[in-house]
C-alpha cells in the first residue's frame, strides 16, 4: 500500500472515530439538557409536581429503592422473564424465517398465518395467555415470546429472501447440503436484517413484560409501576419508567456492538 493510500485509510479512520465521539456526546448530552429543562419547570412552579416531580425527586427515591434493594430484585425477574422470553420465541423464529426464506412452499404454507396473527396487538391477547398459562412465570415468558417471534421471524425471511441468488446458485452448484446452505450461506447473508429483528424483538419483548407484570405478578418493574401508582407514589412510577427506558438504551447499544462484531461489512460502511 502506497503513503497516500495509508494516509487516506488513517484519515478515514479518524473521521469515523470523530463522528462516533460527537455521537456519543450528543447522545448523552441530549437527555441531561431535557432533565435540566424539568428541574427548572419543577422549581419554578411551570408544571404541576404532583404529576410531573422534579428529576432531583425522582432521583431520591431511586436512590432510596437501591438502598433497600427493591429496585434489584424487581428488575432481576424482568430481565428474568425477558432472557427466556426471547430465548424462547427467538430461535424458532429465526429458524422458521430462514427456512421461509428459501423454501417456496413452506413459505406459502405460513406466511397467510404470519400476516393474519401479527396485526393483533399482543397486549389484547393477555388475558388469553393467562387464561392458558396462569397467573404464574409461564404467563409471562410466554408473552414475551410472542412479542420478540414476529419480528425475528419477518426480518429473517427478508434478509434471506435479500441475499444475491447467486449465491445459492454456487451453493448448489458446489453439492451443499441444505444444511449447509442455512449455516454457511442463509445465515451469514441475511445477518444484518436479523440482528434488526431481534433489536425490534427484545424491544417489544421490554414493552410486553412490562405490561404482563401489572397482572397477577409479584415482582418485576411493571409490577413496581402499577403498585405505585395504586398508592398514589408518583417517584416510583417515574423510576420504574426511567429503568424500562435505560434497560431499552443499553439493550439497543450492546446488541449494536453485538452487531458489529457478527456483521463487520456493515458497520464499515
Amino acid at each position: 500500500m502506497s503513503v497516500a493510500k495509508k494516509a487516506r485509510a488513517a484519515q478515514s479512520r479518524t473521521k469515523m472515530r470523530v463522528a462516533k465521539n460527537r455521537d456519543l456526546v450528543i447522545g448523552i448530552a441530549s437527555p441531561l439538557a431535557l432533565l435540566l429543562v424539568w428541574e427548572l419547570c419543577a422549581r419554578l412552579g411551570a408544571i404541576d409536581t404532583r404529576f410531573f416531580p422534579a428529576p432531583s425527586q425522582v432521583g431520591a427515591r431511586l436512590a432510596a429503592l437501591v438502598a433497600s434493594g427493591a429496585l434489584w430484585s424487581d428488575t432481576a425477574a424482568s430481565l428474568t422473564r425477558l432472557f427466556w422470553g426471547t430465548l424462547l420465541g427467538g430461535i424458532p423464529a429465526l429458524a422458521l424465517g430462514i427456512v421461509m426464506g428459501l423454501s417456496r412452499p413452506i413459505r406459502a404454507v405460513f406466511d397467510p398465518l404470519v400476516a393474519a396473527t401479527y396485526p393483533i396487538p399482543k397486549s389484547a391477547i393477555l388475558p388469553l395467555i393467562l387464561l392458558i398459562f396462569g397467573l404464574g412465570e409461564a404467563s409471562k415468558i410466554v408473552m414475551v415470546a410472542t412479542g420478540v417471534f414476529y419480528p425475528v421471524l419477518i426480518n429473517a425471511m427478508a434478509g434471506v429472501m435479500e441475499i444475491n441468488k447467486i449465491y445459492l446458485d454456487v451453493g448448489h452448484n458446489f453439492k451443499a447440503s441444505r444444511w449447509q446452505v442455512f449455516t454457511t450461506i442463509a445465515l451469514p447473508g441475511a445477518m444484518p436484517l436479523i440482528m434488526t429483528g431481534v433489536k425490534l424483538g427484545v424491544g417489544m419483548g421490554l414493552i410486553l413484560i412490562t405490561i404482563a407484570e401489572m397482572v397477577g405478578a409479584e415482582s418485576g418493574l411493571g409490577h413496581m409501576i402499577w403498585n405505585a401508582w395504586e398508592i398514589l407514589s408518583v417517584e416510583t412510577m417515574y423510576v420504574g419508567l426511567i429503568v424500562v427506558a435505560l434497560l431499552g438504551f443499553l439493550f439497543s447499544l450492546a446488541l449494536t456492538e453485538l452487531e458489529r462484531w457478527l456483521v463487520p461489512w456493515k458497520a464499515a460502511r
